[in-house]
């Protein structure tokens, strides 16, 4: 039986850890180093470009979020405003890219949890993490929030040892950490780290479940943001200036290379400890956004109905989260980590660019944002997904495609 809503548990504070999990883990452990290798010393240039556009599409989600507290996010705002098709296209393009998310952030843990492992032990790696994270979505969202405060703080508390072992003197820097500065790869490096920032769209999907959402939401997208632009912008100099260029992009677990080279070597399976912890807090995070979207596509027929359902007693999506949970394991089972995060954020822009839209429908009177700030965001977005490696660009609109086709045929037969 589908239940209409779900139950509104979640404060402020819970909202905040929920958008800081998702976007720490992704941006820190899992974007830098690909981001480097495009923009080489362009990578804060790339991260000021990229918070840009995420300020912009994060003020027009909050607008729209308070206007429109049910879960799904865009999905709802663009069937809401622009018509069903834009909001259909939106909801497939965020579970499609946010699905790759959830397999890049999987693959994220395994590298630094257990780096060694051959691919056949790789993937039954990857089932037993998504399993185990699905597990706590299924027992309700606050359990998934309290975890995430728990893996947050932690986090951070790593993140400032790290920071300070590598800022202490005796320890060799890079020569010349800013030369290499390739400003054609800018674009590209701050379309791969839109991917690091893309985690407050858990808080609108969640909508249905945050209490006061008209006001909630619109104060905790922007606080985790700015929390987490701080915490990138200072590991990016220090990661720059001990590591250099080269020796950033070159790494798969930068923080800790930059660590091992400190006064305080033995710090590093901390580190790597942290880096895997975070990585799991992003991957809880993206799970309760994915099947929140998938409950909402579910509802009005876009994904199967059996889907729409809420469990009676802990008041999740219970089918959704299993759905999802299987779909992660296998693709995480199966793709690289540089193209789940390439295709993740072609897509993950296409659903912001109808989110901007969407924005700019707002009257004043619904508490719209300045049209500016939905203009910037909008053509942030188109520019940043086609600077994306080509490959990125081919799989998402390949992707985006097949999905309008199947929403034609669906229209067809009914």
């Amino acid at each position: 039986m589908t239940s209409p809503s779900m139950a509104r548990r979640l404060g402020l504070g819970d909202a905040v850890f929920l958008g800081l999990g998702s976007m720490i883990g992704a941006g820190v452990f899992a974007a830098f180093a690909p981001a480097v290798r495009a923009a080489g010393a362009g990578l804060l240039p790339a991260l000021a470009l990229a918070a840009v556009v995420a300020y912009c599409n994060a003020t027009s989600s909050a607008r729209l979020a308070a206007r429109y507290p049910e879960s799904g996010g865009t999905y709802v705002y663009g069937r809401e405003r622009l018509g069903e098709f834009w909001g259909y296209l939106a909801g497939w393009g965020f579970v499609t890219g946010k699905t790759a998310s959830c397999a890049a952030m999987t693959l994220t843990v395994l590298a630094y949890a257990a780096p060694g492992l051959d691919r056949p032990w790789r993937s039954v790696a990857a089932v037993v993490v998504v399993a185990a994270l699905t597990g706590v979505t299924y027992r309700g969202v606050r359990r998934s929030a309290l975890a995430t405060r728990v893996i947050v703080t932690v986090t951070l508390l790593v993140l400032a040892l790290a920071v300070a072992a590598t800022s202490s003197g005796g320890a060799a820097f890079a020569v010349a950490p800013f030369a290499g500065f390739r400003a054609g790869g800018v674009l590209e490096a701050a379309g791969l780290l839109f991917f690091a920032f893309a985690g407050y769209a858990r808080l609108a999907t969640l909508g249905e479940e945050v209490r006061d959402p008209a006001r909630t939401i619109p104060r905790a997208i922007p606080l985790a943001l700015g929390i987490t632009l701080v915490v990138y912008a200072v590991l990016a100099v220090v990661l720059l200036v001990r590591l250099g260029p080269a020796g950033l992009a070159a790494s798969a677990d930068p923080i800790a290379a930059a660590v091992s080279g400190s006064p305080w070597p033995w710090l590093t399976p901390v580190v790597r400890a942290g880096a895997a912890l975070a990585a799991l807090g992003s991957l809880l995070a993206l799970l309760l956004g994915v099947s929140r979207t998938s409950l909402a596509m579910a509802r009005d027929g876009h994904l199967p109905r059996f889907l729409a359902v809420v469990h009676p007693r802990f008041g999740v999506p219970h089918r959704a989260e299993l759905a999802v949970g299987v779909l992660v394991a296998a693709l995480a089972a199966s793709i690289d980590l540089r193209g789940a995060i390439g295709f993740s954020s072609f897509a993950v822009l296409a659903y912001y660019a109808v989110a901007n839209v969407a924005a700019l429908t707002l009257r004043e009177e619904e508490h719209r944002a300045p049209r500016v700030i939905g203009a910037v965001g909008l053509l942030g977005c188109v520019v940043l997904a086609f600077s994306l490696p080509w490959t990125s660009v081919v799989s998402g609109c390949a992707v985006l495609t097949l999905g309008a086709v199947a929403y034609g045929v669906r229209r067809l037969r009914h």
